[in-house]
């Protein structure tokens, strides 16, 4: 008999088009969960879903950007319609960069605090709102070794900084709840953002690496998108269950 570890679970995940959110999903939905995937790019989106679908996975796609409140609610609202209940939060959508703090001018430091922080507080409230109803969930938020190794650029790392803060206040608040709150804070691993930054095009090109690598050892190896997908697995199946408002680092070691 082929035991699923999340039979039954109903899953968002955010920035699930590519990367390490598609290959959430993907695991999710083979361990037996319905995945309500979100991204801003239509195309992208709609073939993750199609690769979940022919290998018989329950998924939905939804076009929507994680700075709009309008778009949010309507992601919870569509995913109440679609599978009556949710069990399973991923906040996995970010933006990265490598601005020098005086390069750090007010619309972008706006702009990535929007993706980074205010996109998981607002995703958090909503997803409560079923949560506490009948006292159970999980939220995952995917971080970074940037929250407390903060190399990359200075508004990328305040922000991942302040959602490991976030992740241990929000895992307060539910203390005397079945509702767990935890985050994957992933170190190098192959997807499109982290080869964008190995080739310097992301915000800021080389930037802050500059600086930064006299402090920081790059020793490899690289992780893959699956070692962050598994350490989600684990904290949103009943093996995480005594697993509240911790920071898991998954950088083969690399971080330490």
């Amino acid at each position: 008999m082929d035991i699923k570890m999340l039979d039954g679970k109903i899953a968002i995940i955010t920035g699930a088009s590519y990367g390490m959110g598609q290959t959430m999903a993907e695991l999710f939905a083979d361990e037996g969960a319905s995945v309500v995937l979100t991204a801003r790019h239509k195309d992208e989106l709609d073939k993750v879903v199609e690769g979940i679908r022919i290998k018989g996975g329950n998924a939905v796609g939804i076009v929507a950007d994680v700075t709009s409140a309008d778009d949010t609610k309507r992601v919870f609202e569509t995913t109440l319609k679609e599978f009556g209940d949710l069990d399973i939060l991923i906040n996995n959508a970010g933006i990265g960069e490598q601005k020098l703090i005086d390069d750090t001018d007010d619309s972008w430091l706006e702009h990535v605090a929007a993706v980074n922080l205010a996109g998981p507080v607002r995703h958090i409230r909503e997803a409560l709102k079923i949560f506490l109803s009948k006292n159970e969930g999980v939220i995952i938020n995917i971080t970074s070794v940037n929250g407390t190794r903060p190399f990359c650029g200075a508004a990328y790392t305040a922000t991942k900084g302040a959602l490991n803060t976030l992740t241990k206040n929000v895992a307060m608040r539910l203390i005397h709840t079945n509702i767990r709150c935890n985050a994957v804070a992933p170190g190098s691993t192959i997807t499109p953002m982290h080869l964008a930054n190995k080739n310097q095009k992301q915000p800021g090109g080389k930037g802050m690496l500059e600086y930064s690598q006299h402090y920081v050892y790059f020793p490899g190896p690289e992780c893959e998108p699956i070692d962050q997908a598994y350490a989600c697995l684990f904290l949103a199946s009943k093996m995480g269950k005594a697993v509240k408002g911790q920071v898991l680092q998954v950088c083969n070691g690399a971080f330490l």
